[in-house]
């Protein structure tokens, strides 16, 4: 959302505010610092041992001073993470325009992600205007029974805020990048790892960890640089079975800058999230991701992604064959990214203009 943000207060006719949950805390300071935004309503609801039940409940109880107070026309809410879909139900009881940007990925699995597949489906129904990010997104809210003059195919602002950074990381002095310097052996081709799905927590991370430790025994000139997430289910897994490998490099969880800055230097990327799917080929670099389905088929339609779930021997094989045909490699790392061009955010302020204006 930085992107949007940074667009809408360029805009003399509209007051832009800055509405926070702080659902993850310690990757919300360090983006809003990187990005120079300062929220204007932060809820800081992130407390130990949270659920989906208490977090819910609470966006949902917190936003309503919020809205009451700042009584908006608009409200924008991104994605499909729990703080979107709280905040859209308070925005909807507020009586505001809820809009709803990275509008109409679906998998049609409602356990797969959980829970992020409900989340966006139900903010989509609530929404009364609809960003997608590709003509498949926008096919899907049709299908739903969204009028079409409501959706806007805008490409996603997570690749302007890409684009915006991947210079920005290149020139400033920022600690996390400059021990990832001291970390990454830059003599050896470098596979970046992330994960941290729920519906892989158990056998799948098994097989996972199972998979890299072989790539990692096969492939002596690679060396595979995975930022470890939080959760003792992922961490326990990991450290296990990977603690020990020599070309392995399990390291804490990066901040945004930090993670652009090694995606940008990385040959590969193995990952369960749904951004770096868009993000990634965006730089050239071609993503496996260990995830039976995906809410953007886009990139596998494209070739730029390819699913190989949690399926070791599928997470083995692809890897092996990309890192050493290198026609196929090339072949993947060109192939054009569907997800914008990092005007995004510029054709959503347009969008709202036109209505204020109409």
């Amino acid at each position: 959302m930085a992107p949007l943000v940074k667009e809408f207060k360029k805009q003399e006719s509209f007051d832009t505010k800055v509405c926070v949950t702080a659902q993850h805390r310690e990757m919300l300071d360090q983006v809003l610092h990187f990005f120079d935004i300062v929220p204007d309503f932060d809820l800081d609801l992130m407390t130990p041992g949270q659920n989906l039940y208490g977090l819910t409940a609470a966006i949902i109880k917190e936003m309503q001073p919020v809205l009451e107070g700042s009584k908006p026309d608009y409200v924008f809410v991104h994605g499909d993470t729990t703080t979107t879909m709280a905040a859209s139900i308070a925005s909807f009881y507020s009586g505001a325009k809820l809009c709803h940007v990275e509008a109409g990925l679906r998998t049609f699995d409602k356990h797969s992600p959980f829970p992020e597949e409900i989340n966006r489906t139900l903010t989509g129904h609530m929404a009364d205007y609809h960003f997608a990010p590709t003509q498949t997104s926008y096919n899907n809210l049709e299908h739903e029974g969204i009028d079409s003059k409501n959706i806007l195919i805008t490409g996603n602002t997570v690749i302007d805020a890409l684009l915006e950074s991947v210079a920005l990381v290149e020139s400033i002095d920022d600690e996390e990048i400059n021990l990832l310097k001291s970390t990454v052996d830059f003599a050896k081709r470098t596979i970046l790892v992330t994960g941290h799905r729920r519906e892989n927590h158990g056998q799948g991370f098994i097989n996972i960890c199972e998979a890299l430790k072989e790539i990692g025994q096969s492939l002596e000139d690679v060396q595979i640089i995975y930022p470890v997430h939080l959760n003792p289910k992922v961490q326990k897994p990991v450290y296990d079975i990977l603690g020990e490998q020599e070309n392995i490099k399990l390291i804490s969880p990066l901040a945004y800058p930090a993670f652009v800055w090694l995606m940008n230097k990385c040959e590969l990327v193995i990952t369960d999230s749904g951004g770096v799917q868009e993000e990634a080929p965006s730089l050239g670099k071609p993503v496996l991701v260990m995830r039976d389905t995906t809410e953007r088929p886009e990139a596998v339609n494209a070739g730029t992604v390819i699913l190989v779930g949690t399926d070791k021997h599928k997470i083995i094989s692809e890897t092996m064959d990309l890192m050493e045909n290198t026609a196929r490699y090339k072949k993947m790392s060109k192939l054009h990214n569907p997800y914008g061009d990092g005007s995004a955010s510029k054709r959503i302020v347009g969008f709202i203009k036109d209505l204020y204006n109409a």
